[in-house]
């Protein structure tokens, strides 16, 4: 329980500093051209972060956190502070700017539904019930207990 708190912090604290990185390398230049790096990194970064929370904690509403922390400092980046100080802008008058934040919001946010969507589809196709697999795998005519017995065609 201890080993699974631990390590659902860590993916947590990951996942919040790597939203940091990403909004502060979103106006990454090589000389004039904008380069994306920041959406790529937010999109591999939602994917990764949403299954490593799931492989952490063993639970599909816990995978929620990491793309929650993720908003969460996205959007407050994306608010001005007093000071007038702001992250994530409109772009103002450069269009490739606008253009690569709505990209880093939408994709960002689409990775991490994409990864939960995954995971939900996983869970649901990962395995029949032992009760299940046991009575596959019995001979014909055995009984197992909590299962109907096999009465097609006997009358």
């Amino acid at each position: 329980m201890i080993r699974r708190v631990l390590g659902g912090l860590l993916v947590l604290g990951l996942a919040a500093v790597c939203a940091i990185l990403e909004v502060f390398y979103l106006p990454l230049r090589a000389g004039t051209v904008l380069l994306p790096l920041s959406v790529v990194a937010a999109v591999a970064g939602n994917v990764a972060f949403t299954r490593a929370m799931y492989e952490v904690a063993g639970s599909v509403w816990a995978a929620l956190l990491p793309g929650a922390v993720w908003l969460a400092v996205i959007g407050r980046a994306a608010i001005a502070r007093p000071e007038g100080d702001l992250l994530i802008t409109d772009g103002g008058a450069s269009t490739a700017t606008a253009v690569v934040n709505l990209a880093f919001l939408l994709l960002g946010s689409l990775a991490a539904a994409f990864a939960m969507a995954t995971l939900r589809q996983a869970e649901r196709t990962q395995g029949t019930p032992a009760t299940l697999d046991a009575y596959h795998s019995s001979p014909e005519g055995t009984d197992i207990p909590g299962q109907p017995p096999d009465t097609a065609g006997k009358t």
